[in-house]
């Protein structure tokens, strides 16, 4: 029929069209092209926004790049139509060895200060954290080469310690936007990695005019060491103190005793369910002293009680009341000639006490009779007596009750 193209191609797009107007409002394509130009039929900055699709799609090994492009809307996604065989792995190739001689830093750092102001994010707060990535494979020799970070063994987040690993270290800001990153060697440690991470923003910042209480850092318990406390300097932060640390005892200790609470109540985004109630948080505000220095400490109790520290309390519980039950079990077994000698062990036996327990103690009669039946008329002639002691051991409901608050608190 005339009118009718002689063919029609169709494309699931999917989500692809969305990543597309965001890397038009980032410029991506035109940024990379301006620091790394090149000759080549495909520039840079098309090869790049043709990784980070594919990457968001599911990713692609490079030698399959080719093929994820055979089904894709080149027009639509690259702003121009491209054959498939735009993207051979040695062109990719040849894109990648340019944004590393570059410098794949400098790069990703000219993208996030662009989205940064693009997206107006907020950057008073800045968010520090690393994931360990496992890989495949031999790679007998990557512990000898000269390599920016090392494929080894380390301590494996995503539970596979049988694999080797490269970490990635990360700066957010709103939560969860990058404005930094960088591999790491697996073996890395998060303690170092903020120590080392400090000084190089400290430096940055400083070059241009960004004073350290500007901004507010952020990190996880990997942070409270003597040589990064000391690091930090001015900067203001908020990390969370190792329960290691008996300065975190004693201010949870503190603020359960004195039950003085500001209630901030839920703060989840998502709503609760029958099974999955919404946490209520309270607070309280104290002081702790690591290192020579005192910081501001706010003790957070969560409804939603930390299950492992609770079996850690039940185990601790058990054990008191084992150990407590041995002690006395000895004393109940014996028999006294004369009820001074009996109060005098209960006595005894009455001073002691563990962390959750304590012990009372009675003094019982136990007669003796003589030879021969009893009669139904006449009582039984009690021909002596002796006693024994009634021990009965008892919780410490307010030490548990206590306890069992601060198992909730952090």
């Amino acid at each position: 029929m005339p009118g009718l193209p002689a063919e029609i191609e169709v494309y699931p797009v999917h989500h692809l069209p969305i990543l597309k107007a965001y890397a038009d409002q980032l410029g991506l394509v035109s940024l990379i092209n301006h620091y790394v130009p090149t000759e080549m039929n495909v520039d840079a900055g098309t090869v790049v926004l043709g990784l980070v699709l594919d990457t968001l799609s599911g990713r692609s090994p490079l030698y399959r790049l080719e093929e994820f492009f055979a089904h894709q809307d080149t027009e639509l996604l690259l702003g121009k139509a491209l054959p498939p065989q735009a993207f051979t792995d040695d062109t990719v190739g040849r894109v990648l060895e340019r944004l590393y001689d570059f410098g794949t830093m400098r790069l990703f750092t000219a993208c996030a200060v662009r989205a940064v102001t693009q997206f107006d994010l907020e950057r008073r707060y800045v968010h520090f954290d690393t994931t360990s990535r496992s890989v495949w494979g031999e790679y007998q020799f990557a512990e000898t080469q000269d390599l920016p970070f090392q494929v080894t063994y380390g301590y494996s987040k995503d539970k596979r310690p049988d694999l080797k690993q490269f970490v990635l270290s990360t700066l957010c800001v709103e939560r969860a936007v990058p404005i930094w990153g960088k591999p790491e060697d697996g073996n890395a440690s998060d303690k170092t990695l903020n120590a080392t991470l400090l000084s190089e923003i400290t430096q940055l910042l400083a070059r241009y005019g960004v004073q350290p209480g500007a901004y507010i850092y952020i990190a996880d318990a990997a942070l409270v060491t003597a040589d990064n406390l000391a690091a930090l300097r001015d900067t203001l932060f908020i990390t969370r103190l190792p329960a290691t640390y008996s300065e975190c005892g004693r201010v949870i200790a503190e603020a359960v005793a004195r039950n003085c609470w500001e209630e901030v109540g839920v703060l989840a985004q998502t709503p609760p369910t029958k099974h999955r109630p919404g946490t209520f948080y309270k607070v309280a505000e104290g002081s702790v002293t690591l290192y020579g220095q005192v910081y501001r400490a706010v003790v957070v109790h969560s409804s939603s009680q930390d299950q492992r520290r609770q079996q850690h309390l039940a185990r601790e519980i058990q054990t008191s009341y084992a150990t407590l039950e041995a002690t006395v079990r000895e004393a109940t077994q014996q028999e006294y000639f004369c009820y001074a000698d009996a109060e005098a062990a209960a006595a005894k036996l009455r001073a002691l006490q563990s962390a959750y327990h304590w012990v009372e103690v009675g003094v019982e009669e136990h007669p003796t009779y003589g030879p021969g039946r009893p009669s139904a008329k006449k009582p039984r002639v009690v021909k002596a007596l002796r006693y024994g002691l009634q021990v009965t051991l008892r919780e410490r409901s307010e030490v548990i009750a206590r306890k069992t608050q601060e198992t909730g608190c952090f």
